[in-house]
């Protein structure tokens, strides 16, 4: 199916995901342990926690501007470097101001790694082949709920939250220099690039309709996702019954789960097209969003079994939709393309959370209330999205 070369692109920069997932992960459960030492409120925890998203929005819209400009490989190097150092820095930082600082400066960075992966694989791999590396590209996030949060976690339990940082600093450092290393420079979208002004490759895609229409698609996708996921843990824990020291046991099962059907997902998106794969994950989703947002105190056997279709389904629809969105630029425009649709990915993450926080309360029992009426809004806005699919025409259909 690969090749050696490919295989080992495809591993890099899984690893950068990892490196990049785990990072943005981990803040959410250090919570109680940095708002005790900083001695900062939840709100302040709450801005640490967003200041991330937003900044790699906000930089993935700056980006866009002159990302197809350089070669791919540089880019990479010069982004994921500039996360590694903004990762460390995180490590130094004893006072909530300068980890402030530090973790918008890591997000500035790591929110263009994403797109910069999406547009390497869409560079390197063939349409009808680009289903199963993204498969293999999202199993980054399984390995990084199995093993990269649980392990962060013990790092920061025994030897200080600072520790967490300095083992994704360095995983990302070793990978820097592979990258360096053993990957070719990728420069052939520069060949047909035209010059323009700086704000070509947004006016370009303003133009292109069927480019807007995705990016209308991806806000869907996600926000039918991001509803959800924030108030995941508390929901199983407040309303299901679940143990705090069992908690770590959806997330095991869940990732390995999506471990094992991630890259079958991807094998059938190429065999039997990526927006019939993604019509029938969207429309089985829809039960296991609606069992999980609906559950009561139940045995903990049927919660794992709701919660890993949940994983493999929900986050699974991203494989063809991925795969379909990389075909929607010529190679000159994919890196600008590919860096704006990351960003509405990130702010539409914001948007979703904070959306179910207005929605969601706790009653006097310690219960979530209207956490059921969040899966409704996620599931109406997943089948938007699945609506909206079949408008998008991809430019390589017919290599499928």
């Amino acid at each position: 199916m690969f090749s050696r070369e490919e295989k080992f692109l495809i591993f890099l920069l899984s690893l950068v995901q990892f490196t990049h997932i785990v990072d943005f992960m981990i803040v959410m459960p250090l919570g109680p342990t940095l708002m005790k030492e900083l001695e900062i409120s939840p709100a302040q925890f709450g801005l640490l926690v967003s200041s991330y998203t937003l900044c790699a929005g906000a930089s993935g819209f700056f980006a866009s501007l002159f990302l197809d400009r350089f070669d791919r490989k540089q880019s990479l190097i010069f982004f994921f470097s500039g996360f590694t150092i903004g990762t460390l820095l995180c490590g130094v930082s004893n006072q909530y101001a300068s980890l402030l600082f530090f973790r918008s400066v890591t997000g500035a960075f790591g929110g263009i790694l994403n797109a910069l992966s999406m547009a390497i694989i869409s560079d390197r791999i063939e349409y009808s082949r680009r289903g199963t590396a993204m498969g293999f590209l999202s199993t980054s996030f399984s390995v990084a709920s199995i093993f990269g949060v649980p392990f962060s976690l013990f790092l920061a339990n025994h030897f200080g939250w600072q520790s967490t940082f300095y083992f994704l600093g360095a995983i990302a450092a070793l990978c820097a220099i592979a990258l360096n290393w053993k990957v070719p420079s990728m420069r052939d979208h520069l060949a047909h690039r035209l010059e323009k002004n700086i704000f070509s490759p947004l006016q370009d895609i303003l133009k292109n309709k069927t480019q807007i229409n995705s990016l209308i698609f991806m806000f869907f996708l996600m926000f039918g996702h991001f509803t959800i996921i924030p108030f995941l843990s508390a929901s199983l824990v407040a309303n299901a019954g679940v143990q705090n020291q069992d908690l770590p046991l959806v997330y095991l099962f869940g990732g390995l789960c999506s471990m094992i059907f991630s890259p079958l997902l991807g094998r059938l998106s190429d065999r039997h097209g990526k927006h019939q794969v993604f019509t029938l994950s969207v429309l089985m989703s829809l039960l296991p969003i609606f069992l999980i947002t609906h559950l009561s105190v139940n045995s903990l056997w049927v919660i794992l079994s709701i919660s890993s279709v949940f994983f493999i389904l929900a986050g699974g629809r991203m494989i063809p939709a991925q795969a379909m969105i990389s075909s929607l630029a010529p190679p000159q425009q994919r890196g600008s393309f590919m860096s704006v649709m990351s960003s509405v990915q990130q702010l539409t993450m914001a948007t979703g959370s904070y959306i179910a926080s207005l929605i969601v309360h706790k009653n006097e029992a310690g219960q979530l209330i209207n956490y059921s009426l969040v899966g409704y809004i996620a599931m109406f806005s997943s089948l938007i999205s699945m609506y909206l699919a079949w408008g998008i025409k991809t430019s390589e259909a017919s290599k499928n």
